[in-house]
């Protein structure tokens, strides 16, 4: 059974008892992290863009854990510039690749990448049998549905904290539009210009979609069943 490891912000890590995913490893300089980058261990990492609060400290983790990094090419230069020999593996959008534990599709995202020339990315990730889409950094929008559709989303990992994302109405929207049969909200209350009310988008959206939402804190761990 894969499980889901919630450590702040948007950073999270899936394990099937054998392989470690790592996504947008910002835990240096991060309030809410519940783990330093020293102590995080890991066989992939997954960055969705170039934001500091989502690139963070993947390139130092990846040379100290010998981890491969996953992104846009544009952004795995930038981690390579910064940790010379790192092992990196180029996507871009629509693309797929086989890993040992399973599957890593990456998907459209509708934000800034901070990288000239780069794009925001999400991915849906096949592991423990099941499908987690992890939106990355995005607005609401319409080929959600085709999402939905290429793959039954067991998990739905989504961005809550508008300002810089969806906030509480588009992410419950996205929810349904996904058909995703559990929904985990981040990217919210690191920061005051990012601070919701995730009660209210758990009961809105748990309303208007077949999903449960199941509130996260940084350090919490969710067995995927």
């Amino acid at each position: 059974m894969a499980a889901f490891h919630y450590y702040g912000h948007s950073c999270f890590l899936i394990e099937d008892g054998k392989y470690k995913v790592l996504a947008d490893p910002f835990l240096t300089g991060n309030p809410a992290a519940s783990i330093s980058a020293d102590e995080v261990e890991c066989d992939y990492i997954l960055v969705s863009h170039g934001h500091a609060d989502h690139l963070g400290d993947a390139p130092k983790i990846a040379k100290r854990t010998g981890a491969i990094v996953i992104g846009i090419p544009e952004v795995l230069s930038v981690c390579e510039e910064r940790e010379p020999g790192i092992r990196t593996h180029a996507m871009n959008i629509g693309g797929s690749i086989t890993l040992p534990f399973g599957k890593v599709r990456m998907t459209e995202a509708i934000h800034s990448c901070g990288v000239p020339g780069g794009l925001s990315c999400g991915y849906v990730i096949n592991i423990g049998n099941k499908n987690v889409y992890f939106a990355g950094d995005t607005s609401l929008f319409y080929d959600m549905k085709l999402i939905g559709k290429k793959d039954t989303l067991d998990y739905a990992v989504l961005p809550i904290g508008d300002n810089f994302t969806m906030g509480l109405e588009d992410a419950a929207l996205a929810a349904q539009w996904l058909n995703a049969s559990n929904v985990i909200p981040i990217h919210y209350d690191t920061w005051p210009v990012i601070k919701q009310d995730v009660k209210k988008y758990k009961e809105i959206t748990e309303e208007m979609t077949r999903a449960e939402v199941h509130i996260l804190k940084p350090g919490s761990v969710l067995e995927l069943a």
